[in-house]
């Protein structure tokens, strides 16, 4: 009788470490069933159904994926960064004004952060079409320019497998040059001189483009793009920037104003948006020492900075580059007729605009930029308010520190500018 009290004991210590260990391999399998049990019901509660609800459940994998398909699109080379520019309200001037005073920021172009981007590009592919151009065949663009065509030029030949010989007058901002070294093309800086001489740049871009081609010691042949009479110039801008404001604007523009160097952009938008909105106003801003406000105004080349011993450099006698010019242009001429008026913006005005700009909005802009600026400005002021008025922001002002910026000076921590100061109304 003694011996069963341990017996028990034994015998219940033997059942208990059995029934442990049996547990142990069971409960993993209990507690993942009984939390499947409770996931529906508490996910249920969370939407706040009740849990004998039906819910019907849709596959949308499919229609994601084609609406995908349809958004994302890869642009082919540093081309699909060109156009389809922006446009937006300049706020200050449109407050000021009482109009929509809108800017299309063509420094926005991908290429070479300018409106001429679009003319390089389309010089160069109708160039292609014609057989004047092969790819990696060692032809050569040669073009004379101020400087943004010929960054454009040389950034999209690069993109298309040429090389790119820039002319320009040695007078204009050197980063203009400097960036199109860093970018493989030749730069020649040469003096200011008159269109009749043969060292004029464009002269000299035309010139060094037939000895190329004349040439059999060299690879390739030599094109010169001749942006001032090339109607593939002002095709650009009927192709693309024109309708790209129409349909920015919903076809809602009382008035277009634009600059002109080569007379491409506003020939070209005017173009295009003069047949369908038949009262729109196109305005030439031209800047001081220029001839096309008395060409527009008067019919005849001519501005009074030209009289003889008051002119104080060889070209248009202003500090603004990309705009203005003293001769007739195949561009130009393509869109004089639809030019309504032309309004004339000394350089005083044009640094005061790009001062204002930069502390009111906080747009750093080029010369002609700030030109186009004081011209929108101004219309607004005589045009009255309720008028949307669109203008061109051609290029950044980090290419005119040099020249432009520097008679601009630091703006400081003014705040204090009034835009009559600027118009002097």
């Amino acid at each position: 009788m003694d011996s069963r009290p341990r017996l028990y004991l034994c015998t219940a210590f033997l059942c208990g470490v059995l029934l442990t260990l049996g547990f142990k391999d069971v409960y993993p399998d209990l507690e993942r069933r009984f939390r499947r049990r409770r996931v529906p019901i508490s996910s249920i509660a969370g939407a706040g159904l009740a849990p004998k609800d039906h819910i019907d459940l849709e596959d949308r994998t499919k229609k994601i994926n084609e609406a995908d398909r349809h958004v994302v699109e890869v642009g082919e080379g540093i081309e699909a960064c060109v156009g389809n520019t922006p446009l937006f309200r300049i706020k200050s001037l449109s407050e000021e004004t009482g109009c929509d005073i809108l800017g299309k920021a063509e420094f926005l172009n991908g290429a070479g952060g300018s409106p001429k981007d679009r003319v390089a590009l389309n010089m160069i592919k109708t160039a292609e079409e014609q057989g004047l151009l092969t790819p990696h065949s060692g032809d050569t663009i040669y073009e004379g320019t101020v400087g943004s065509t010929g960054i454009s030029l040389a950034t999209i030949c690069r993109a298309r497998g040429y090389l790119a010989h820039i002319c320009m007058p040695s007078d204009q901002a050197t980063e203009k040059s400097d960036l199109l070294l860093k970018l493989g093309a030749v730069v020649d800086r040469v003096p200011p001189a008159p269109i009749i001489d043969p060292m004029h740049f464009v002269n000299r871009a035309r010139n060094l483009a037939a000895d190329h081609t004349a040439d059999p010691t060299r690879a390739g042949r030599g094109y010169f793009a001749d942006q001032f009479e090339n109607q593939a110039n002002w095709q650009a801008h009927f192709d693309g920037t024109g309708p790209e404001i129409y349909q920015q604007c919903g076809g809602k523009i009382d008035a277009f104003v634009a600059g002109a160097g080569t007379g491409g952009t506003i020939a070209g938008v005017a173009r295009f948006l003069k047949p369908k909105l038949p009262n729109l106003r196109v305005v030439l801003a031209d800047p001081q020492g220029s001839g096309l406000f008395n060409r527009i105004k008067n019919g005849v080349m001519f501005d009074p900075l030209e009289r003889e011993g008051t002119r104080r450099r060889s070209q248009v006698d202003t500090i603004v580059e990309g705009i203005g010019i003293n001769r007739v242009t195949a561009n130009f001429e393509a869109g004089r007729e639809l030019i309504d008026d032309a309004i004339k913006v000394n350089d005083e005005e044009a640094l005061a605009m790009a001062r204002w700009l930069a502390e009111k909005d906080g747009m750093f802009v080029g010369s002609s930029s700030a030109v186009n600026c004081v011209a929108a400005a101004r219309l607004a002021r005589l045009s009255g308010p309720g008028q949307r008025i669109v203008t061109i922001l051609c290029d950044s002002g980090t290419r005119h520190l040099s020249k432009f910026w520097t008679h601009a000076g630091d703006i400081g921590g003014r705040t204090d500018t009034k835009l009559s100061h600027i118009l002097g109304d």
